[in-house]
């Protein structure tokens, strides 16, 4: 939704921007969790805000082998220097991919994605015929181990629309633990298990469930998601509606978290 279709949050100034509410829903999600694996961008976001709110003690860790970060300021990329400075530990690739996710040491891996289905298959790859795209994208980097390995996964996706919740994914870059299991792999985790969009929180149990519609953002309704969703969305027992950002909140993800204005727009 955009930021014209919210309120003001507790007289907090400007409007909520999308990016804003996406980053503090998800935020919430890590509320109780002792480690995360953070994609950049939205999830560097929800996870930067999560260690001034619901979850101080958190460790981040990036899959440039930074674990425990603290940086002074976002980082633009996962080699951005500004990750090294205060972090607890740098380690190799073999150490992180082998050691810390194979090891079972990650409890939520916060991903992004182009496309996702109704069982949490992952498409960054490309848009459209493989063969000439309409978009091209960046490919999995480190996200097929994150899904493979973290104990559960969570996304966030800026766009909610039938091309983006597709019934068909245009390419399976990231597959979930249906897939491997069809292939006689056994992944750690159960795959993802909740999805947070312009829209609203789908979210799953785990292995063998769908993704199912569990809250709407203030002012959107159960059917305008299943309207922007590509396959025939179910709905999990009553739907609730996400409480909007609080003024606290807002002033940390604005003058704390990203001043600069890396990743909010």
């Amino acid at each position: 939704m955009s930021g014209q279709e919210l309120t003001r949050a507790g007289g907090a100034g400007a409007p909520v921007t999308s990016s804003e509410l996406l980053s503090v829903v998800a935020s919430r999600e890590l509320a109780g969790r002792r480690t995360v694996f953070a994609g950049i961008g939205l999830p560097t976001l929800a996870a930067e805000l999560s260690r001034l709110t619901v979850a101080p003690a958190i460790e981040v860790v990036y899959e440039s082998g930074v674990c425990g970060a603290h940086p002074s300021h976002l980082p633009e990329t996962i080699a951005d220097a500004v990750l090294i400075t205060g972090a607890e530990a740098v380690v190799s690739m073999p150490t992180l991919f082998g050691s810390v996710l194979q090891g079972g040491h990650i409890d939520v891996g916060f991903l992004g994605a182009a496309q996702i289905d109704r069982w949490g298959n992952l498409n960054t790859s490309v848009i459209g015929d493989w063969d000439r795209p309409a978009v091209r994208l960046p490919g999995s980097g480190g996200a097929v181990e994150v899904m493979a390995n973290a104990r559960e996964v969570f996304v966030v996706m800026r766009r909610h629309t039938p091309r983006s919740f597709a019934g068909v994914l245009d390419f399976c870059t990231t597959p979930g633990p249906e897939r491997a299991l069809a292939d006689g792999i056994r992944p750690l985790g159960v795959g993802v298990t909740r999805v947070v969009t312009e829209l609203g929180v789908l979210a799953r149990e785990g292995v063998g469930d769908e993704l199912r519609l569990v809250a709407v953002h203030p002012g959107v309704t159960a059917e305008q998601v299943r309207a922007a969703t590509g396959w025939d969305l179910e709905t999990a027992g009553a739907v609730a509606t996400t409480a909007p950002p609080t003024a606290a909140e807002l002033l940390l993800l604005r003058d704390e978290v990203d001043p600069g204005r890396v990743y909010l727009r």
